[in-house]
């Protein structure tokens, strides 16, 4: 079996708060294998997107990866390398599609000029091979008369066109890694759709490895291999698309899943899960999904429970699930 592309071992990120440190993510561990898709999923607040700005070494100060992390893409310990070598990386061999593509264009340059200086960081080309090279990846992303629109501003452009133009930027130098923060976010039924075929027909035709983080388990369904769960910085489970979807083990995966609306549910309140995520910095002292759990019992509000192998492919971080395989 070969080794992961990404392997991500006890990542704890922290911030200066009340006169202390606080870790906002703690303990996480997750890997993804060449050409596969994991989809990170949560409620906002759970700490996805702070995981995938550490893994491009992009925390924001204060914040701080803690010396017990190890980041290891390729072989190599991202956390090890300097300032020049993660330059290259960035773009190069990892990219990443950032929130929100209306705010994460520069709006004073147009999009063609975006693209291209992605690929000018890493590509010693002349200008006019670069801007077909550019003109060739916005037709790639489905971007109409790439030409024509190439001198377009943001401004003159759909949302959708937006972060089409965010992916042709981040599949620049074709990255073995994507890293896709909520690419949907914001679009309508039919353009999130376009956009996930396009990540899913750019993943298979390149073989690009994908993170994908969001929230939205009709996003997961249509282009996740394997999925990990994520609550109060901490993954608490993972598995296989089917597995996850299917049959969850853990209560906070149900729950997310029994709150999607459904059609066959009309007319009916809808399934909700108690409470919020807890603030970093005051998680409870056991699990830290037992304040909002309805099966929790004593041992879940004094004891962290450690991961539990529910088949080859699943495990979840639950102390009923461990009293219910080891039954």
């Amino acid at each position: 079996m070969s080794a992961p592309l990404l392997s991500v071992e006890n990542l704890v990120l922290t911030f200066p708060a009340e006169n202390r440190r606080i870790a906002v993510v703690d303990k996480l561990s997750l890997t993804i294998a060449r050409g596969e898709t994991l989809a990170l999923i949560g409620e906002s607040g759970c700490g996805k997107s702070l995981t995938a700005l550490a893994i491009m070494r992009l925390l924001p100060k204060p914040g701080r990866i803690e010396a017990s992390s190890r980041i290891e893409f390729d072989g190599r310990n991202l956390l090890e390398l300097s300032v020049p070598e993660m330059r290259t990386i960035r773009g190069g061999a990892i990219g990443m599609i950032f929130q929100e593509p209306m705010t994460s264009l520069n709006p004073v340059t147009s999009v063609g000029d975006q693209v291209l200086e992605a690929v000018w960081l890493h590509e010693k080309i002349s200008r006019a091979a670069a801007r077909a090279r550019v003109v060739e990846l916005l037709h790639m992303v489905g971007i109409p008369d790439p030409r024509a629109r190439f001198s377009a501003y943001p401004h003159q452009l759909s949302g959708g066109l937006k972060q089409r133009v965010m992916i042709a930027m981040a599949m620049a130098m074709r990255p073995r890694l994507l890293i896709a923060d909520e690419p949907t976010t914001a679009l309508d039924a039919t353009i999130r759709a376009q956009i996930l075929a396009l990540l899913r027909q750019l993943s298979s035709s390149t073989g690009t490895a994908v993170l994908l983080i969001t929230h939205d388990f009709g996003v997961v369904n249509e282009i996740a291999d394997r999925v990990a769960v994520m609550y109060a910085g901490m993954i608490v489970e993972e598995g296989t698309r089917r597995e996850l979807l299917s049959h969850p083990r853990h209560p906070y995966a149900q729950g997310l899943l029994k709150s999607i609306p459904r059609p066959e549910a009309r007319g009916n309140r809808l399934v909700e899960i108690k409470g919020v995520v807890p603030r970093p910095g005051r998680w409870p002292t056991g699990c830290r999904f037992a304040p909002r759990c309805p099966s929790a019992f004593d041992r879940c509000r004094a004891e962290l429970p450690h991961r539990t192998t529910v088949s080859a492919s699943q495990g979840a971080w639950c102390h009923l699930v461990e009293y219910e395989v080891h039954a």
